[in-house]
């Protein structure tokens, strides 16, 4: 009997510790967000306009969605993207690109593992595009919320 009790106890506890190694890492919907100036643009601007980034990335769908508000730019919004891989004061290609060119412009992107990378590391930015400013007229780096 004390050898069944035993390997019952073994059993279990085998079972167990291959419970908690099976489990999916959980997933989690990270915050992000960027305050968008001309002063952050490369090179700087002289614009008024401003803008805010509010982003959010599932970690389990790969899923990035954002609402990007921007005004008192020198005129219409003629694009927006987010860029990376960068860091504060360079610049970098587009990597998604944001539809409409009225505030506020929403949307959402499935990321690769890469981008995903990046934009955790803080190596993305977004800006907004204008006709008097063709390489952006507002940026800000994307940024976890606390």
């Amino acid at each position: 009997m004390r050898t069944n009790m035993l390997g019952a106890a073994t059993t279990c506890l085998m079972l167990a510790a291959f419970a908690s190694v099976a489990q999916p890492a959980s997933a989690e919907t990270m915050s992000f967000k960027a305050d968008l100036k001309s002063s952050s643009e490369v090179p700087a601007n002289s614009s008024k306009g401003t803008g805010t980034a509010d982003v959010t990335y599932d970690t389990a769908s790969k899923a990035l969605a954002w609402t990007v508000t921007f005004a008192n730019l020198t005129g219409n919004a003629t694009a927006a993207h987010f860029h990376g891989p960068a860091e504060v004061g360079k610049n970098a290609g587009p990597v998604v690109t944001l539809t409409g060119t009225t505030s506020p412009l929403k949307g959402t992107a499935t990321l690769t593992e890469a981008q995903a990378a990046d934009l955790m590391s803080g190596k993305w930015y977004v800006n907004v595009h204008t006709t008097a400013h063709k390489d952006g007229e507002v940026r800000g780096q994307v940024v976890k919320s606390k």
